[in-house]
């Protein structure tokens, strides 16, 4: 029996948005399924921070359509703001407030009853580690625990999708980690993340797909392993014992090359199973023993800069 395809959180066609001349977003269309992450990868000025503001209802755009759960961007923005949560750049924590005002005064924001709005906040000061520091005022609290604080006034009104742009900018790799496995947990429960982020190893540790925009435009979109796989420059790594049967290998694999100083040899490979057991067949079938084999493959650097021209890493920003 053939399965319904998954429910779709975000669906974008032909999304165009100018400012004057200088056009940010260019017939852009995705799709997110429900329950995952989806991030969205790109140099300054590339569109990434409007596509949030867009779907998120903070800006209009010029031209094509988008829904959100369900719910039309143009006809439909109340449903769409009562489905989604924003997690911007810029902290929205009141730093003369406590970590628990804050929560509170978002619980009053939601319209919740009092005594479910105090166990809602009590409940997000738990999930957030938050509870030794609660009725501190905000202004003390570390990068990592503001961020922290700022998420979680954003799950007060029980959001089913959740935009996140740049989350973990200028926080420690600790505190990066620590929302890394937030956002896991709350995809775990169900919600959806929309995800912009200057880190690349954010987008491979979270994503589920990935998806790059270059001048307003999607040049490349996929899971991190298949996004990987458009570059050139993987090859597998083969390491032999003595040089009898490194010269072996090299007559068994004309497209290899050796590594200098070393017993080892480098094959092209896309580093897929079906290259790399074709390989090993072709040693098999010449009795030829490997001591050590690893696979390389290009990295989300490696992509970035081959699909925009831009160097990639810590580097991008939206």
């Amino acid at each position: 029996m053939a399965t319904a395809p998954p429910e779709t959180a975000i669906s974008v066609t032909g999304l165009r948005k100018s400012f004057g001349e200088h056009v940010v977003l260019d017939g852009l269309d995705l799709t997110v399924p429900a329950g995952t992450v989806y991030s969205l990868l790109g140099a300054n000025g590339a569109g990434k921070s409007t596509t949030v503001r867009i779907l998120s209802t903070l800006a209009a755009s010029d031209g094509g359509s988008a829904r959100v759960r369900g719910h039309d961007l143009a006809s439909e923005p109340d449903a769409v703001r009562a489905a989604i949560g924003v997690t911007g750049q810029f902290s929205a924590v009141d730093s003369l407030l406590t970590g628990e005002e804050n929560l509170l005064l978002m619980a009053d924001l939601h319209h919740w009853p009092r005594r479910d709005g105090r166990r809602r906040v009590a409940e997000l000061l738990r999930r957030f580690d938050l509870v030794d520091a609660a009725r501190r005022p905000a202004s003390t609290y570390s990068g990592g625990m503001r961020r922290r604080l700022d998420l979680a006034m954003t799950l007060v009104g029980d959001p089913q999708v959740i935009f996140l742009d740049e989350p973990t900018t200028g926080l420690d790799p600790r505190s990066r980690r620590a929302m890394w496995r937030i956002v896991r947990e709350l995809v775990s429960t169900g919600v959806t993340v929309f995800l912009t982020t200057q880190y690349l190893e954010e987008a491979d540790e979270l994503a589920d797909r990935i998806g790059v925009l270059h001048h307003g435009r999607l040049v490349a979109e996929g899971t991190a392993e298949e996004l990987k796989r458009l570059v050139p420059g993987g090859h597998v790594l083969l390491r032999f014992a003595d040089p009898t049967s490194l010269e072996d290998a090299e007559r068994a694999l004309d497209t290899s090359s050796r590594e200098n100083g070393t017993l080892a040899l480098r094959v092209p490979s896309d580093g897929g199973l079906r290259s790399l057991r074709a390989v090993l067949s072709r040693l098999d079938d010449r009795s030829i023993e490997v001591e050590e084999l690893s696979v390389r493959t290009p990295d989300l650097d490696d992509v970035f800069l081959a699909l925009t021209g831009q160097p990639g890493a810590e580097k991008v920003s939206t």
